[in-house]
């Protein structure tokens, strides 16, 4: 195992994080096509905020965006971002290109695992064939495949990638040994042998499947107890003490994991044949959530076009991402029904809101006399605001829409209205 030189492809909200914990072990290279993402790790910062700038500084890690450099490497971990094109069809492009850039690098006894989210066969039906292609090498002769899904959760500190059971799985059972080593040496949690490449595949992509389609059943539920008047969360909070109730709740269900996998294993499905039906219909309420959340906002608003401060643009709390976030369709559903929409997230890049979405947040929080005051992510500054400082953000009689249910039991100033789940 010593003999292992690892590099690992793309380095954001997972690629950094495994890199980082793999260099204490192993001599480890962070590969990333951006140079600008290189320069600003070198300086010990992390956009992501994924990886502390003191853990940055302590790192062996050789952070490189010279594909020249991928040469000393042996075992290539790719973790490319596996996104939808605009019709919600699987975008390959970002994990071929990777593959052209290490099959230009491969040597002979070389192993190649994959890591980006992808449905069953694409490691060795898509990417073997790229890398043979690249490298002039012949896969499961000359070079090996592998794959260990990436289990990353943004934004949560207890399920790190060193703390997670890691699914590995190689094109022969001698590189699932040497993947079990190397990743068994990054994890307390242990290591999972799954039977087959695609076995492993199949895994990763009905994990995300799964919460997505309990998560819609919650939105469904959610919409039903808006027309019964009922509050869901009361609902949900007395139908959990149930010893196997679910703990779902409701909410706009997007980002780079759950609001895409499904897709990659609604492709796969119709490529065997078979229509998907649940996967897809639990897909479709979930895109509708952020329009179904801004008719009712509409009519609590009595359905006149008001001034609205939305609280929160990322994809999930306390972090920064702003990929395929589902608040836009809030944001949107909003302004088509006349009202003008003023945007704040207490951590989002205001740069990436301008560039992804043309949207200007608001610098800071000190303008007031909104309509209304829209609680869309629960980021923990948001949580914190006191009653007091919400109602400054109001006018008299101004509604106070809580989506998270974040200021569930704030006691509010007289005159101040509320709206929620």
């Amino acid at each position: 195992m010593a003999q292992h030189r690892l590099a690992v492809i793309g380095l954001g909200y997972v690629g950094l994080p495994l890199a980082v914990a793999l260099a204490r072990h192993f001599p480890t290279i962070g590969f990333d096509i951006k140079a600008e993402r290189i320069a600003e790790l070198r300086a010990g910062q992390d956009r992501t905020g994924e990886v502390t700038a003191a853990v940055l500084a302590d790192s062996s890690l050789r952070l490189t965006a010279r594909p020249s450099d991928l040469s000393d490497a042996s075992l290539f971990i790719v973790t490319v971002p596996t996104p939808v094109t605009a019709d919600n069809k699987p975008d390959l492009q970002p994990l071929r290109a990777a593959c052209r850039s290490v099959g230009a690098a491969l040597r002979p006894g070389a192993i190649v695992v994959f890591e980006s989210t992808v449905y069953p066969g694409v490691t060795e039906d898509i990417c073997g064939p790229l890398l043979a292609e690249a490298s002039g090498l012949t896969a499961g002769r000359d070079f090996f495949l592998g794959y260990s899904p990436e289990r990353i959760n943004p934004g949560d500190n207890a399920h790190r990638v060193e703390a997670i059971v890691k699914v590995v799985a190689g094109q022969t059972e001698a590189v699932t040994d040497i993947l079990a080593e190397i990743y068994g040496a990054m994890t307390t949690a242990g290591v999972h042998r799954a039977r087959s490449i695609r076995v492993a595949e199949a895994a990763k992509v009905i994990e995300n499947a799964q919460r997505d389609i309990n998560i819609a059943f919650i939105n469904e539920v959610t919409m039903i107890c808006q027309r019964l008047d009922l509050s869901v969360l009361d609902v949900l909070e007395t139908a959990g003490t149930k010893w196997n109730f679910l703990p779902f709740r409701p909410g706009l269900v997007g980002g780079h994991c759950i609001g895409v996998d499904p897709f990659y294993l609604a492709e796969c499905a119709r490529q065997l044949g078979h229509h998907p039906e649940i996967i897809l219909a639990g897909r479709k309420i979930n895109d509708q959530m952020g329009d179904f959340l801004a008719g009712q906002l509409h009519r609590a608003l009595g359905e006149r076009p008001s001034r609205i401060l939305l609280l929160g643009l990322t994809f999930k709390e306390n972090v920064p991402d702003l990929r395929n976030t589902k608040v836009i369709d809030l944001i949107n559903g909003l302004v088509r029904r006349g009202h003008q929409v003023a945007v704040h997230d207490a951590i989002a890049g205001a740069d990436e809101a301008q560039s992804d979405y043309g949207l200007t947040l608001l610098p800071d929080l000190s303008e007031g006399g909104y309509d209304a005051v829209v609680g869309a992510v629960a980021h923990t500054a948001y949580q914190a605001l006191g009653a007091d400082q919400l109602a400054r953000l109001l006018r008299p009689a101004g509604l106070l829409a809580d989506i998270k249910g974040q200021w569930r039991h704030l006691v509010l100033p007289d005159g101040i209205r509320r709206w929620s789940l």
